[in-house]
Formats: structure tokens, C-alpha cells, sequence
């Protein structure tokens, strides 16, 4: 097989993966929004935004934009699931609102019937 013929290939396989990663990129999207919206209301009734949703909404934008730069060639590394989730990098803005994990009673005793 020439390279010639096999680049065409390469390239066909590579607009397949591409038109997928379009559609992936249309439901995170909405994804990315739902998080924008529920941390917005989560910042309005705490005062502070959720550790958990920063952490999520980080990771899903590192994500979108690893679809962006295969999508425009400017890398060959197909996104997640072929590469790692993109890990959350430390928060540049407002502090996160953590909620400390509650008590559990301890129970020495057996319930009553």
C-alpha cells in the first residue's frame, strides 16, 4: 500500500473520530452549562461556590478543550476515554464552600423490635 494511500486512510479514520468527538462535545456542552447553572444557584444560597462543582466544571473544560485542539490538528492524542480524565487544577477564584462530613452516632446497642 502506498503512503499516499494510507495517509487518505489515516485521514478517513481521523474525520470519523473527529465527527464523534463533535457530537461528545455537544452533550457536554450541556453538560458544562447544567454545572454553570447549579453552581450559580449552589453560590447564591451558600455564599461560596461548591468545591465539588468547581472541581467537575474544571475538569469538563480541560476536557472540551482537549477535543478542540485534536479537532483542529493541533494534536494527534484523541481526549478522554483514550487519555486520562483531565485532573482539576487548584482553584484561581472564590474559595470553595466544603461541607465538613457529618457525624455518624456510634451504636452499642441492638434495636429494639
Amino acid at each position: 500500500m502506498s503512503a499516499d494511500r494510507q495517509g487518505k486512510e489515516s485521514l478517513a479514520i481521523r474525520i470519523l473520530w473527529m465527527f464523534l468527538f463533535v457530537l461528545v462535545w455537544q452533550v457536554a456542552e450541556l453538560i458544562l452549562g447544567v454545572v454553570v447553572l447549579l453552581q450559580l444557584i449552589y453560590r447564591i444560597i451558600y455564599g461560596a461556590p461548591s468545591g465539588s462543582l468547581m472541581g467537575f466544571g474544571d475538569s469538563l473544560s480541560q476536557f472540551l478543550a482537549q477535543i478542540g485542539r485534536f479537532g483542529s490538528f493541533q494534536t494527534d492524542e484523541k481526549p478522554w476515554p483514550f487519555a486520562d480524565w483531565p485532573t482539576p487544577r487548584e482553584p484561581e477564584g472564590e474559595a470553595p464552600h466544603n461541607v465538613p462530613p457529618a457525624e455518624h452516632p456510634v451504636r452499642d446497642e441492638e434495636p429494639k423490635l
